[in-house]
């Protein structure tokens, strides 16, 4: 194993790791909505903290859990036009997007969103909303979640170069999946396009 695949598989770990534990914040969110809607509705008691802890614990979910759906391949993607390349060109455009388009976007994101929670550090922001929490956790997440996205864009660009170049096996192929499920849904949709005159006839249907 060369030292940048070992370097890959060091962060792939970690954003594995983190993605795991931070996916139990959804079910905090639930726990922290359900308490909060019962005590506002029995007892007739509302708490800001209460409401914005559950955007608190929502952002933290969707930023540290990024990294990791990358990680899986289980981001956005136009399925029913990848599925008509070929692997080796899938491979390429994974290349070119990692390098071009998600590595700049992910490393300015970073840069830009340091200052944004350091002012609010340095100044103990609160909420603009009485009893509400402290801002500066919640813009924390921001520079904390494009970092590990940024290291995971960089996994991501050194094993898809490996791919590419035949030094390993890609561990996406083959193993089902959403992705798996949505390339079959599209080859076939793009299938019943081809009947001529864009009717299918009923049998075909069955």
């Amino acid at each position: 194993m060369t030292p940048l695949l070992a370097l890959a598989r060091g962060i792939d770990a970690i954003n594995t790791r983190i993605g795991k534990a931070a996916a139990w914040l959804i079910l905090g969110a639930i726990l922290v909505s359900a308490v909060n809607a019962v005590v506002r509705k029995v007892f007739d008691l509302s708490s800001n903290a209460w409401l914005e802890l559950q955007w608190v614990l929502f952002a933290a979910v969707f930023l540290l859990c990024a990294s990791w759906t990358l990680l899986d391949n289980e981001h956005i993607r136009i399925d029913i036009v990848n599925s008509r390349f070929s692997k080796r060109v899938r491979d390429g455009i994974d290349i070119f997007g990692h390098l071009f388009f998600l590595l700049p976007f992910s490393i300015l994101l970073l840069w830009t969103s340091w200052p944004f929670f350091l002012s609010s550090f340095e100044i103990n922001e609160q909420s603009l909303n009485a009893g509400g929490l402290p801002q500066w956790p919640a813009k924390f997440l921001v520079p904390l979640g494009f970092f590990f996205l940024t290291l995971q864009g960089f996994s991501e660009l050194i094993k898809r170069i490996a791919i590419f170049t035949g030094r390993m096996e890609d561990p996406n192929e083959g193993t089902g999946g959403s992705h798996a499920a949505l390339a079959a849904e599209a080859e076939r949709l793009m299938a019943d396009a081809d009947v001529p005159g864009g009717v299918i006839a009923p049998e075909e249907k069955k």
